[in-house]
């Protein structure tokens, strides 16, 4: 059976835009959904560089995909899966952006009871993210 996962984090979570982000050559926008231990990220990239097929890149706006399970300890949250595409199929290898393992750890700090910030091990800045939409775990068969 599915865990539980962590009360607060279950439901739909958006990254908030600042005006600084638009100042960027480039920046990602996250989108989250927890449901019981599992989570499913869009990972939104927004570039004025071109690196690379524009088949691919789209003009500099392109989103990847990852689910998998994750884990909250303290104040680090883990997020460990897969790259997958937007109908939850698991990637195969080649073609555009990344494929394989997903693993992402993140340091969070509760700022209201429906935003959170976020700063990556792999990161200095700091986002924001707030409840879009509350679920409620139902543990599922695996």
């Amino acid at each position: 059976m599915q865990g539980k996962g962590v009360e607060a984090l279950q439901g739909d979570w958006q990254q908030d835009t600042t005006a600084l982000q638009k100042k960027l050559v480039s920046y990602t926008l996250y989108h989250y959904k927890f449901d019981c231990d599992s989570f499913f990220v869009q990972i939104k990239t927004f570039s004025k560089v071109n690196y690379g097929d524009d088949t691919c890149m789209r003009a500099g706006h392109w989103a990847e995909y990852a689910k998998g399970a994750y884990v909250l300890r303290h104040d680090t949250l883990r997020l460990q899966g897969l790259f997958c595409t937007a109908n939850y199929q698991y990637k195969n290898e080649g073609g555009c952006f990344r494929s394989g393992y997903y693993d992402e750890h993140f340091k969070i700090v509760k700022k209201t009871g429906a935003a959170y910030q976020f700063t990556s091990t792999a990161s200095v800045t700091p986002f924001t993210i707030h409840l879009e939409k509350k679920n409620t775990c139902n543990p599922k068969a695996l």
